[in-house]
């Protein structure tokens, strides 16, 4: 089930949307400000974002720059303000696609589809440094020698190579295992990434997996940017 981050201040809006959503098989978390926004995204993983641009404590169009800096999440928003200017800023902060209010829900729901089938052909294989990974096969190669991991191993590695500029909390990354794996427990995760890490080796001195001390992991910033 895909899930949607919904920032939206109009709680009867909100409110219908999610049950509309819902009912198209779509999980739905609803932020109906900036902060909780923000609060959310850092502590939740999401397929796709909707995002209005007026919001009680800050602007959509900051949030949207915010997000994309650490994330290629899709983004579309959904507002009430039709100004040209106003689409073409929403389209270069980092926004993928533009609706506004009022709105038909089934050219919403054909949207949403549309981001996420461009999004799944974007990330059927991810490569960072000498590291690529086929999510679709299953597959993981390094200077396109193929690795042999374990299930909870790629599944672990899937969710940082997907969420490659997000710091991901150790709860984030158990619950992402335990839909694919058996049981998985918070004290044998380290022992996870442990092997993962000594597996994938390092990349111009750096390790691919940083602990980010108190929170989780992420991939190693400075791989991300020797890869660029």
């Amino acid at each position: 089930m895909k899930k949607i981050l919904l920032v939206e201040d109009d709680f009867a809006l909100a409110k219908s949307l999610k049950v509309a959503l819902e009912m198209k098989q779509y999980q739905i978390e609803i932020a109906d400000c900036y902060e909780i926004a923000v609060r959310m995204f850092q502590h939740m993983t999401f397929d796709i974002l909707i995002l209005d641009i007026q919001l009680p404590d800050g602007d959509g169009i900051e949030l949207c720059q915010y997000i994309r800096k650490q994330s290629q999440l899709p983004i579309l928003f959904l507002t009430a303000n039709d100004n040209e200017d106003m689409l073409i800023k929403g389209l270069n902060s980092g926004g993928d696609d533009y609706m506004t209010k009022p709105f038909r829900i089934k050219e919403l729901y054909a949207r949403l589809q549309a981001l996420l089938r461009r999004t799944q052909s974007w990330q059927e294989k991810i490569l960072v440094g000498d590291l690529q990974i086929d999510l679709e096969r299953r597959e993981v190669f390094m200077n396109k020698q193929e690795i042999h991991l374990s299930a909870i191993d790629f599944d672990i590695l899937k969710m940082l190579m997907v969420h490659k500029n997000q710091v991901l909390t150790r709860q984030q990354l158990l619950e992402a295992i335990d839909q694919e794996n058996d049981f998985v427990e918070d004290n044998t995760l380290s022992v996870h990434v442990k092997r993962l890490r000594d597996k994938l080796g390092t990349y111009h001195g750096h390790s691919y997996i940083e602990t980010v001390r108190g929170i989780g992991y992420r991939l190693n910033k400075e791989v991300l940017y020797e890869d660029e």
